[in-house]
């Protein structure tokens, strides 16, 4: 195994500690600070707007200049914004960071390219599910200490701790090795990805199976402690069997030759994710929903791995750009959706969630298509 591929996911291991004590209590986190919950959307929407702006160019510029360099400064800039909304008093303060920190998803097209093209002998989507699976390992232990943290010194506490955790995590991604960046032939360029019939039409299926599958997540926490009663400390533990899902699914689900049918059994581990917790309240069926939901990153993992046989080498980095593109536009609607859903209704969004993903599934089946098999 390359070398860097194991200080990669070391440095995702640490992020995800880090992230996982937070992401679950944001929009609790965000009552504190004040915000109701259409402004919760809002500022989740915004966040995910954020994440969209710069998949495209940071993924065109890996493609120029290597994965190694955006992956340095996206790993600092995270570290920036998780000090500011550790440090922020205030609402407004608060949600400048988390903007910035939702900036910071422009990783996601030269963290696979790097991956791509430091995986050996391994197939892509056992490659990109290995490194995943390791993000989704610190994301079993981080909510534990964040929902212990929270309910003893308060979810400010939470982010300080998150904050110091990220540098060790920054440590580490920068003893990562260059990759050698594709090249193409000047007498033969590939073709314009606009211009792409397969690889269009595979982002405008993804983007609507990709909506679905975030449907039920945004609110979740929120809807546990305000309908549900559950304690920071209990949805901690849900975070944290979700982040043991995670890594199980990603492993499991990443071994499958085809990942087409792993992204389909992922898009149907989310609808029981949501009809668990539409229809029951009782702890153990929680925790059994939240680590099938694991599901839903592996899809979303195997939704990239399906994309290289569709594009040429040098565009892979401009490709996940703009599948990543795809998927952020994704958390700019839903979170705004679910915000209005919720005011209404709380448990709506989880009948909502449900019917999407079933169609999700009739879309994939229907429209993705099936990529020559990879020799693992």
């Amino acid at each position: 195994m390359n070398p860097s591929i194991l200080w990669l996911a070391a440095a995702l291991f640490v992020w995800g500690i880090g992230e996982g004590m937070f992401f679950y209590f944001q929009p609790i986190y965000l009552a504190q600070l004040g915000a109701n919950p259409v402004q919760i959307g809002a500022i989740l929407g915004g966040a995910g707007f954020a994440m969209m702006l710069a998949h495209i160019p940071a993924g065109a510029l890996t493609d120029k200049i290597g994965a190694r360099p955006l992956l340095r400064a996206a790993w600092l800039f995270g570290l920036v914004a998780a000090w500011l909304m550790a440090a922020a008093p205030t609402l407004p303060l608060f949600v400048g960071g988390l903007l910035l920190y939702g900036f910071t998803a422009f990783v996601a097209a030269p963290l696979n390219a790097y991956v791509t093209a430091a995986r050996g002998n391994w197939s892509i989507g056992r490659a990109l599910t290995l490194v995943s699976a390791t993000f989704n390992l610190g994301i079993f232990i981080g909510p534990l200490l964040g929902g212990y943290l929270g309910d003893t010194y308060g979810l400010r506490t939470v982010y300080l701790s998150a904050a110091a955790i990220f540098v060790l995590s920054t440590v580490f991604i920068f003893l990562l090795e260059a990759q050698p960046v594709q090249a193409h032939n000047p007498a033969d360029p590939p073709g314009n990805l606009l211009k792409n019939p397969a690889y269009l039409r595979y982002l405008a299926f993804g983007f609507f199976a990709l909506l679905a599958m975030y449907l039920p997540q945004p609110f979740s926490s929120k809807y546990l402690q305000e309908i549900r009663g559950l304690t920071l400390a209990q949805i901690g533990l849900l975070g944290s069997i979700g982040g043991l899902g995670n890594t199980a699914l990603n492993y499991l689900l990443g071994h499958i030759p085809n990942p087409r049918i792993g992204f389909i059994l992922g898009q149907i581990t989310v609808a029981l994710y949501a009809l668990i917790l539409w229809q029951f309240s009782a702890l153990p069926l929680l925790l059994l929903a939240y680590f099938i939901f694991g599901g839903s990153r592996a899809a979303r993992t195997l939704y990239m791995a399906q994309i290289r046989p569709l594009v040429h080498p040098s565009q892979l980095g401009l490709a996940y750009g703009m599948a990543e593109t795809t998927g952020s536009l994704v958390m700019v609607i839903a979170p705004l959706l679910l915000g209005f859903l919720y005011q209404w209704k709380p448990v709506s969004i989880y009948p909502v969630s449900l019917v999407a993903v079933f169609l999700g599934v009739a879309l994939t089946l229907a429209l993705s298509p099936s990529p020559p098999k990879e020799t693992p």
